[in-house]
């Protein structure tokens, strides 16, 4: 490597050369020749440990990014939560999945109160994390709390996995720069403000480490598939995305070494510059069938991971209506910028997502331009910034009319239902390109302090006076929880998780928990009131007689008579179970079963865990035997 051939007084000191400086008393920080420039992934450890000069400055980034994300919960904490597009169901579940932990039922599939209480299979097809994480906030903290305090969290983890990324290509006060506007930018205050898509929110955590372990040096299985993991685990159309995202740099990497080679390191003292020559792997020979074996085995391993959450879903979406997600409205054929529908509420959204696209297209080519034109000499350093190109306009072209076939034809991608959500993954990569303009320039860390808050307020007042959703009086979280533990806490079905067999127009919003009639299309009688089907009832009906619950028919119900299973179902336009009852004493049960593609999905992920625990011990014993066989070279290694 070229940098190790230069005279020592223009190399980085090593960690031997530090250990030994240490532990010399008149030895100056000034003498280790590492300048607030030099990124942080290039500090060797026993510099990181002078707590007298050093660590305050990369302490920097875990105070400013939560004040960042508070800055940015301010306003919800003085005026209020913003009740959002999502705000409704995002509670629910958070409602729905805390009632029964405090039940002991600690993985539920099954929410009671949709569908005017007759219940759907809702937490089988939503992916756990965000409701798992609001549920938790909801039973320690007030639920008025709850949904200020998981948008915070939301956010303070999305600034610090863009600073984890964006340290490795740029320098620290840069990096943490760009950290703060990817806390703040548009996009993710519009989900956090406008839609309350608080799932999708939680997501934009992870895919700045899933851009991160495919645009490092070294490509690891490990460091794909566990932030491929949490996005399928978190948010659906993240996850498609995302892995969408996976593969086009994967290819982009391949490509490049098939045609150029590793690029060569600069004959300069270490830089971000450096580190962005040096983003490809060093084995050049193999490179593009390593990069392709890792990323193809971390995909795998990532879906394994989630294999509890994605097995079930997958088997019985074929249960439910899903095809309902796309709707006219919800296709993104209707959802391209700018584009015009006959819904003036649709269409409002629409050009509110389409001037935030155009702003983080604008801001991510100029950032793009002014990066390569700060980048010599351009003809060894320009990789890393034409995989942010490529990716940067593949992007822009899915937001336009231009890529229909692809959205029609590329699986899963139409279940995005709006191209424009893609723009959670602009929204890092643009924040990346920021750091990466923004590392040549000289940032102390006390302008940096000041920018940093001067972004996050500005972007802050902005994005709510805009995007702020006033809540009506039925719509707050007091009024919504005080509906919940009514007797009567229905709500609306979802259409996509509604059984096959049902159909939501002929589901009366006022049946009783069960009725019993002579007829299984009998409607319940009236003037009894409202509520949710019981778990267990005790009946004697003197004739024959058909047992309607207000419960929907569901493949993972297992219903006994007298300890006897009951494998007679009777048919009803709404969904209902009816079940027929003889003339004697019965007593009734109904009981969720784990079914055996939940059983299955609970095995691939034990089975990925202990693959993943074993993948990193390995990672760990030939990352360790690496530094002591060449510890000059350690010192340069990208992270």
């Amino acid at each position: 490597m070229s940098s190790l051939n230069q005279p020592q007084k223009d190399r980085a000191p090593t960690h031997r050369s530090l250990i030994a400086m240490s532990g010399n008393v008149r030895t100056s920080p000034s003498q280790l020749r590492i300048s607030s420039s030099t990124p942080y992934s290039l500090l060797p450890i026993p510099y990181l440990c002078d707590t007298l000069t050093v660590m305050p400055r990369y302490r920097l980034p875990f105070l400013i990014i939560p004040i960042a994300a508070l800055i940015a919960i301010l306003p919800l904490i003085l005026q209020g939560c913003s009740c959002g597009h999502d705000f409704d169901f995002h509670l629910l579940n958070w409602f729905e999945a805390a009632h029964q932990f405090t039940h002991g039922n600690l993985h539920p599939t099954w929410a009671y109160t949709p569908a005017w209480n007759a219940g759907e299979p809702r937490f089988i097809f939503y992916p756990p994390i965000s409701w798992i994480l609001g549920a938790i906030l909801g039973l320690i903290l007030p639920w008025t709390w709850t949904p200020i305090a998981y948008t915070w969290l939301a956010l303070t983890a999305a600034g610090f996995a863009l600073y984890y990324l964006a340290k490795t290509f740029a320098t620290p006060n840069a990096a943490l720069l760009a950290a703060t506007f990817y806390v703040v930018n548009p996009y993710t205050l519009f989900t956090a403000y406008e839609r309350t898509a608080y799932a999708e929110l939680l997501a934009a955590a992870w895919i700045p480490l899933l851009l991160h372990a495919i645009l490092r040096n070294k490509v690891t299985i490990p460091r794909i598939a566990i932030p491929l993991a949490l996005l399928w685990l978190t948010n659906a159309p993240a996850a498609v995305m995302a892995s969408y995202t996976l593969a086009l740099l994967t290819l982009i990497r391949i490509f490049v070494f098939t045609n150029s080679g590793a690029p060569s390191a600069p004959a300069a003292e270490p830089s971000a510059r450096f580190l962005r020559l040096r983003w490809a792997s060093r084995e050049s020979a193999t490179a593009p069938a390593n990069i392709a074996l890792k990323a193809t085995i971390g995909t795998l391993l990532g879906l394994a991971l989630a294999a509890f959450y994605i097995v079930p879903a997958a088997y019985q979406r074929r249960f439910v209506q899903i095809n309902m997600a796309i709707l006219p409205g919800l296709h993104p054929q209707d959802n391209f910028l700018f584009h015009h529908t006959l819904d003036a509420d649709h269409d409002q959204v629409l050009r509110t997502a389409s001037i935030i696209a155009v702003i983080l297209i604008l801001l991510t080519v100029t950032a793009l331009l002014l990066a390569r034109i700060q980048t010599k000499p351009p003809s060894r350093n320009t990789t890393f910034l034409t995989s942010l190109a490529i990716l940067t306009l593949t992007i822009t072209l899915l937001l336009t009319p231009l890529s229909a076939p692809l959205w029609h034809h590329l699986p899963e991608l139409r279940f995005l239902q709006f191209p424009w959500r893609l723009l959670a993954i602009l929204a890092p990569t643009l924040s990346l390109t920021l750091a990466l303009a923004l590392s040549h320039i000289n940032l102390k860390s006390l302008p940096t302090t000041l920018l940093s808050i001067a972004i996050a307020a500005s972007l802050t007042y902005a994005a709510y006076h805009f995007f702020h959703q006033p809540c009506d009086l039925e719509d707050t979280v007091a009024a919504r929880l005080a509906h919940f533990r009514s007797s009567n806490p229905a709500s609306e079905p979802t259409d996509e998780y509604t059984p096959i067999t049902a159909d939501n127009d002929a589901l009366a919003p006022t049946n009783p928990p069960y009725w019993l009639a002579d007829n299984p299309e009998a409607p319940s009688p009236t003037n009894t009131p409202p509520g949710p089907a019981p778990t267990h009832l005790a009946l004697n009906p003197t004739t024959p007689k058909i047992l309607i619950l207000n419960r929907r028919d569901y493949p993972t119900w297992s219903i006994t008579r007298n300890g006897t299973p009951i494998y007679t179902r009777l048919s009803r336009e709404d969904g209902l179970i009816a079940i027929p009852l003889p003339a004697s004493p019965s007593e009734i049960a109904i009981t969720p079963i784990r079914t055996t593609d939940q059983l299955l999905g609970y095995l691939i992920t034990a089975i990925a865990i202990l693959a993943l625990i074993l993948l990193r011990r390995a990672d760990k014993i030939r990352d360790r035997t690496s530094a002591q066989s060449s510890p000059r070279t350690a010192d340069l290694s990208s992270p």
